[in-house]
């Protein structure tokens, strides 16, 4: 496919992934040693995937290749403009050994949002998902086999043609890694306590909220380190309009729970569609329970937890999967208390939810996509095979 337009479309472009293994791959007893704690986001796997993108040829020369630093002009249009979008997402070995992805193709059209956002190209959703399919088939020996964890996925694009201009970047790339992470709560999902942040703002109104960019996240670290220091492991975003509606954390959104059993949602155009939350709503919506996707005002969850009509609070992202909420705390607002507990919905709807990334239960969504056979071994170690497996077996699956 060739594209002269930062928008392309949704059609796969016809240039094959190729190969080329490291001929530095930790050896088996320190991958072992790695994967036995590997903690989140501090190694990673031995290769990485990377697509080219320009105005002159479009999407082309697509590579799995040893992972390592990139090259980077001192002039490239993401050191100066921030034109930068990626994604977050896992893949899951299940007991019979197979390895499989969880609504990649959601996370791929939610990076073709960032990108239109951000004025860069779209990329396929077929190559999106074959990018990680390609990596995981070379690494799929990192994919971590313990109760609750993952091979954390991290797609991104970057502009990096070299230009000091302010329009959009003419030459891209995007990359995959892939880091194994270990349980996120080691004893079990706690409680935490959230800061409410009433100075500084996530995103505004007609910014770049919805979309999966650094900025979203840079603009989120002063006033986390604000919780830390009031002893709160989260802080909560409001509207910056008018400072009274609620948006979501600084990397997870948030779900409040009536007393009927209704899951109520912000709904916002400056804040983040999350996968995660979206899943959990669902399987809400499939028990019959109600779900409300709209503005929810502060005082509504003040309110509610004082006359008993908002019983159970919690946050939702990939990377932890659900966290409940005991108290949010601010200059001049508590709400609920650092003793509650987990609510009882919260934690069978995050059970659930995990039984189907793991193979444990049903999967009536058709949410997960096969990446690897089971017994699979790592393209380095058994050529192509594991990867030609992967892709005969998945078509099926994805298009459930």
């Amino acid at each position: 496919m060739t594209s002269t337009t930062p928008t392309s479309t949704d059609t796969a472009f016809t240039t094959a992934f190729r190969t080329v293994p490291s001929a530095d791959r930790r050896a088996a007893a320190e991958r072992e040693a790695i994967l036995a704690d590997p903690g989140f986001g501090k190694f990673f796997t031995d290769h990485m995937a990377t697509i080219h993108w320009s105005v002159e040829s479009g999407w082309h020369d697509a590579s799995v290749h040893p992972y390592g630093p990139l090259v980077l002009d001192p002039s490239a249009s993401v050191l100066h403009y921030a034109q930068e979008i990626f994604e977050g997402l896992k893949a899951y070995r299940h007991a019979d050994g197979s390895v499989w992805g969880f609504r990649p193709e959601a996370n791929a059209r939610r990076f073709q949002r960032s990108a239109e956002r951000l004025a860069l190209p779209e990329l396929p959703v077929e190559d999106f998902v074959s990018a990680i399919r390609h990596l995981v088939a070379t690494d799929v020996e990192w994919v971590p086999s313990a109760d609750e964890t993952s091979l954390y996925l991290r797609p991104f694009m970057i502009a990096t043609e070299a230009f000091l201009g302010v329009r959009a970047a003419q030459q891209v790339e995007f990359h995959v890694i892939a880091s194994p992470a270990g349980a996120y709560f080691t004893s079990g999902p706690k409680p935490v306590s959230i800061w409410l942040s009433t100075q500084y703002g996530r995103a505004g109104k007609g910014g770049t909220g919805a979309a999966k960019t650094g900025g979203n996240y840079a603009s989120s670290l002063l006033p986390q380190q604000e919780a830390y220091a009031h002893g709160c492991q989260q802080v909560m975003f409001l509207d910056s309009v008018e400072g009274r509606y609620l948006e979501e954390l600084g990397g997870m959104n948030v779900v409040l729970v009536r007393s009927d059993g209704t899951l109520v949602t912000p709904d916002s155009d400056s804040i983040l569609e999350g996968i995660t939350r979206d899943s959990i709503l669902h399987l809400a919506e499939d028990r019959g329970l109600r779900v409300e996707r709209r503005r929810v005002a502060l005082d509504e969850w003040r309110d509610g937890v004082a006359d008993g009509t908002i019983t159970e609070a919690f946050a939702c992202g990939t990377a932890a999967v659900v966290t409940p909420i005991a108290e949010l705390r601010g200059e001049d607002i508590t709400i609920g208390s650092p003793t509650q507990g987990a609510g009882e919905l919260t934690m069978s709807l995050r059970q659930e939810l995990t039984d189907i990334q793991y193979g444990r239960r049903p999967d009536p969504h058709g949410w997960m996509v096969q990446l690897t056979e089971p017994g699979a071994a790592s393209v380095g170690d058994a050529g192509d095979d594991a990867l030609r497996s992967a892709e005969s077996g998945t078509d099926e699956a994805a298009a459930q």
